[in-house]
């Protein structure tokens, strides 16, 4: 098949890249290399530096490349970000994305598999959170996450077909441990450079970690299921950062204490995502509990 990966140079991106072309896929990738690196791209693959705002760009290379699945996933992804220049990270994902199914439809791509967050749901009402679960998002990346998934959706009107997914907290292998780069990333940084991580409140606030080997699965699957579906991307397991903080120290070998700060104003104490519905529909499961992930992250990174 033909198909196309915007933001395939980042972090989940390459990984989904790599995954492809080990299927004999004709696979190209549009990225602004913003968060993103073109040494993180495999050999074969048809590269196209630009940014989805530049729809004149973005139109010609789906035109050249004529993909009959586009894989999403470039998009502003910094939260802090987004409410310090809501303009930018609108311009980015909502924008962005109207230039790629206006172009969809212009070139006939049959489908849109579109990464999507926990973020568009906001404060938990209950647990886990289904997919059915009101969406009251808490930034402007999870309001733009949000009103995209409604334009894709709508898109299915003028004959693109979609899969929304709606990931947990990813994390492997690449990821940039930034301030929006995760904290198993930070934390990770933090550890191996023999620096004290910094928890913030009790470190009992609990997240869904998924490796992203099983969000890349999760995207595969999508290739030939998921018809107009919406779907949680999860390992539908809680963890608190406590006991992701001993994993990791476990696996390091390292006896680092963490440094605990103030909770910091709008975190989300708690949250789980059901994924019941991704593993019927897809016929999807997560085969990575935290521990392994981690163990494998760390031996990939350390070789």
């Amino acid at each position: 098949m033909r198909l196309m990966v915007t933001g395939g140079a980042g972090f989940i991106g390459s990984n989904l890249v790599k995954e492809l072309v080990k299927y004999g896929h004709a696979i190209s990738v549009f990225d602004n290399l913003s968060t993103g690196k073109k040494e993180n791209l495999v050999g074969g693959v048809n590269f196209y530096l630009g940014d989805i705002r530049d729809k004149e760009y973005l139109n010609y290379s789906i035109s050249q490349e004529k993909p009959e699945i586009i894989f999403h996933l470039a998009a502003q992804i910094s939260v802090s970000q987004s409410v310090i220049d809501p303009v930018t990270d609108g311009e980015i994902n909502i924008f962005g994305t109207l230039n790629l199914l206006k172009s969809a439809v212009k070139h006939e791509v049959q489908k849109i598999v579109f990464a999507s967050s926990a973020a568009v749901y906001g404060r938990p009402q209950y647990l886990p959170i289904d997919e059915n679960h009101i969406k009251r998002p808490l930034s402007g990346y999870g309001i733009t996450k949000n009103t995209a998934e409604q334009y894709i959706s709508i898109y299915q009107n003028f004959g693109v077909d979609y899969t929304i997914l709606r990931l947990a907290n990813v994390y492997g292998a690449g990821q940039f441990a930034g301030n929006e780069g995760g904290v198993i990333a930070i934390f990770y940084d933090k550890l191996i450079n023999g620096q004290v991580p910094v928890i913030y409140g009790n470190g009992e606030q609990t997240r869904d970690f998924i490796y992203v080997k099983d969000v890349v699965s999760a995207f595969m699957a999508s290739i030939n299921r998921g018809k107009a579906e919406t779907l949680n991307i999860s390992t539908g397991c809680a963890c608190s950062v406590n006991q992701l903080f001993a994993f990791l120290k476990e696996i390091l070998g390292k006896n680092i204490e963490a440094k605990y700060e103030d909770e910091r104003p709008g975190d989300i104490r708690s949250s789980v995502l059901y994924n019941k519905q991704a593993v019927k529909v897809l016929n999807w499961k997560p085969l990575y509990s935290l521990r392994s992930g981690l163990t494998d992250t760390i031996d990939i990174l350390t070789k």
